[in-house]
Formats: structure tokens, C-alpha cells, sequence
């Protein structure tokens, strides 16, 4: 009795449409939209000038507002999503937090307010190239993603059949989800090497495998120039760890032997006042950021004695200071005859015939 009341009420329903508007379904669908429905009854019926009016005025609109807000939202996007990438990765940086920077802390080696507005607007420039470059890779995708949901809207005015689209879409997504892990693993980790800044172009880093200057820095990939030439392209997901040797400052670092009956205090003298000097010229005096400081003893050998030094220099320039400091020693030793001990070996000759 349900079933043939509800066949009833279908039936009474599609009668009161059909004698509403007589062949509007056959001129403009079952949901026929609001200018094929009026020009069909301004017509009084006219089957092709309602679908003529669907397919030259009511989907070219429709279209055309679908590109529209396409347009406008990845116009906002744009903007809105660097504005955040900026925030996040650029925020303005007082010049308070360049004082844990040595060199800047004060002593007879501070910097004159014109270095620090220099690396100020280093450090400055090198966030900003950061922060353009992630946001460009950040509205790229979110842009093609916009694009994709607007043709597949544009597909459905036209009356394309998107499930079979859509089910196919879904499948390759898993089949290419499936074989692209490593490049999504890549990306992703470009990313947050982006985000984190653990590296820029110009800097001398240590990626494990691969050691050099970096020339390029992509979302995929990071080539690096090693000191013999050799360059090295090393994808991001296969980076475990990054050894950044020229970020804000850098240390040269000097180990050097002495014979065991070497009075240390004397020799410590001595250095300490070669790297003065050294320091001191021109030349080699703009890439140092604070004095050089002899730390003692820093390790009993089977052949001497290791006496350590360091220097605190601009990014970069610590192996030039230490080329500089190694020769300008060898000289001051010789001067002041302190024995640089070499690798000794003693052999012992056994005679069978004895």
C-alpha cells in the first residue's frame, strides 16, 4: 500500500511539472538552470532557443566566474602566503641579536657601526632570498591545486562525466604515490632545509658524502663544488646531516707540535704574539673578528707535545688565516730555535749470526 501510494505522489508530481512547463526537461535537463527556464517561457516553448541560450549565455557565465574566483584566489593566496612565509622565515632581527655574533660583544676587536650595518644587511638579504624562494614554491602548489579543482569544474558546465576522470585521477595518484616516494621525501626535505636555513648558496658545508660550496639551493636537490671541482648533486632526502663550516662566523683552528723538552710558556709567547701580528696585517686584519687566543696544551703525543690556538674569523676565510698563521710560525720557531718535532720510527736489527 506504501509502494503504491509513493508511486502515486511521483506520478502526480511529474504530471503538475510536465503540465507547468511542457517539455522543459527535454529543452533544458531535469535541473534546468534559471536562463534556459526563463527563455524557454519567453518563448513559450521554444526548445532551441532555451538551449541556445544554456549553451551560449548560462555555461560561458558560469565558466567565466569559475575562472574568475580561479583568478582571485590565487591572487590572495599569493600575497597572504608570502606575507606568512615572511613572518615566519624573515622577522626583523634587532641588532641586539648580532651581539652573540664574536667581534661584535665589544674589545679591541669591535666592529665600527658601518660593518655591522653590512652584515646586518647580509643577514638581511639572505632571509629575504629564503623567504621568496619558499613562498614560490609554496603558491605554485597551491595555485596548480586551484587550477586542477577549476578545469574539473569548467569539465562538469560542459557536462563531462568527471567520475570516470575522477576515479582515474585517484588510481594514478596511488600508482605515482607508490613510485615517487623518494622524490616526495626529497621535496620535503628541501622544504624544511628552506624553512630551517640551515644552508644558502656561498656556504662551505659538509652533507656527509659530499663536502664543498654550495652553488644551488633547490627544493630536490643541492649541488655543491668540491675543492678539486668535482661537482656534487646530492638530493635532500638523502642529507642525515648538515656540517655548515661558513654560517655567521667561523674558527681557524691551529694545532702545533713542540719537542717534550720545549719550555711551553716560552713557546706559547711566541705564538701568541706571531698571531698578533699576523692578525694584524693588511689584508688578513679584515677577517678576523677577535683576537687570537693560545689555549695551552692540548695533547701529549708519542712524538711531542700539541700546543692549540684559534681565531675567530668571518664566514669562509678560516683556511686562509690558517695557510697565513702555519707559515708565519714556521719562521718565528726557527727564529727563536723551537724544534717542530717529526714522526719517529726506531728499528731494531737483529743479527742471526751473533
Amino acid at each position: 500500500m506504501l509502494v503504491t501510494l509513493g508511486h502515486v505522489d511521483a506520478s502526480i508530481t511529474a504530471l503538475l511539472m510536465a503540465s507547468d512547463t511542457p517539455g522543459l526537461p527535454d529543452a533544458c535537463g531535469e535541473d534546468p538552470n534559471y536562463v534556459c527556464e526563463r527563455v524557454f517561457e519567453a518563448t513559450d516553448g521554444n526548445e532551441t532557443a532555451a538551449r541556445l541560450a544554456d549553451w551560449l549565455i548560462d555555461r560561458p557565465l558560469s565558466i567565466f566566474l569559475i575562472l574568475l574566483i580561479a583568478f582571485i584566489l590565487i591572487r590572495v593566496s599569493r600575497r597572504y602566503v608570502d606575507r606568512l612565509v615572511r613572518r615566519i622565515v624573515s622577522p626583523p632581527t634587532p641588532s641586539s641579536r648580532l651581539l652573540f655574533i664574536p667581534g661584535l660583544q665589544g674589545g679591541d676587536n669591535t666592529l665600527s657601526d658601518p660593518e655591522v650595518r653590512e652584515r646586518e644587511d647580509r643577514m638581511r638579504l639572505r632571509k629575504e632570498a629564503r623567504a621568496a624562494s619558499i613562498s614560490e614554491v609554496l603558491t605554485s602548489t597551491i595555485s596548480v591545486a586551484i587550477w586542477v579543482i577549476a578545469l574539473m569544474l569548467v569539465l562538469s558546465e560542459l557536462g563531462v562525466d568527471l567520475a570516470p576522470l575522477i576515479a582515474g585521477a585517484g588510481i594514478a595518484g596511488v600508482a605515482l604515490g607508490f613510485g615517487a616516494q623518494a622524490l616526495v621525501k626529497d621535496c620535503i626535505s628541501g622544504l624544511f632545509m628552506l624553512l630551517e636555513d640551515q644552508y644558502g648558496i656561498g656556504d662551505v658545508v659538509d652533507l656527509g658524502e659530499a663536502t664543498g660550496t654550495v652553488e644551488e639551493v633547490a627544493l630536490r636537490t643541492t649541488v655543491l663544488r668540491g675543492i678539486d671541482g668535482t661537482v656534487w648533486h646530492v638530493p635532500n632526502g638523502e642529507v642525515q646531516r648538515v656540517g655548515n663550516m661558513s654560517q655567521h662566523w667561523s674558527t681557524a683552528l691551529i694545532d702545533i707540535d713542540v719537542a717534550y723538552d720545549a719550555d711551553l710558556d716560552a713557546v706559547s709567547d711566541v705564538m701568541q704574539a706571531t698571531a698578533d701580528k699576523v692578525c694584524d696585517r693588511d689584508g688578513i686584519s679584515q677577517f678576523i673578528l677577535d683576537a687570537p687566543q693560545v689555549l695551552g696544551v692540548e695533547t701529549l703525543g708519542a712524538d711531542g707535545i700539541t700546543l692549540r690556538m684559534t681565531v675567530t674569523t668571518t664566514p669562509g676565510s678560516q683556511w686562509a688565516v690558517q695557510r697565513e698563521l702555519r707559515a708565519a710560525l714556521k719562521v718565528a720557531f726557527d727564529a727563536e730555535a723551537i724544534e717542530i718535532p717529526f714522526p719517529q720510527r726506531t728499528l731494531w736489527l737483529r743479527n742471526q749470526d751473533a
